[in-house]
């Protein structure tokens, strides 16, 4: 059992790794087009996936990474001049 964990978890992480790239929107993959991507992750192995995560994946947001939105004086605000 011990020798067939990591090829069966090294199998999934492909799996789950081509899934994603497959499910991927063509302009938000980086670096290579798609069709790249996804030949890189079928015939490089365990490097394939790994890599894509590194450098193809797009980047998400995390809980916080949404743009910051500058406070702004009422003065200077358009939104409360317009109601004045």
């Amino acid at each position: 059992m011990s020798r067939i964990l990591p090829i069966l978890l090294l199998t999934g992480f492909t799996i789950y790794t081509l899934i994603d790239c497959a499910r991927t929107d063509e302009s938000q993959v980086r670096n290579l087009p798609k069709w790249a991507w996804i030949l890189i992750i079928i015939l490089i192995g365990t490097l394939g996936p790994i890599a894509y995560w590194i450098a193809g994946r797009p980047k998400r947001k995390g809980l916080g990474g949404g743009p910051k939105r500058r406070i702004l004086p009422p003065d200077d605000d358009p939104d409360f001049l317009r109601k004045i």
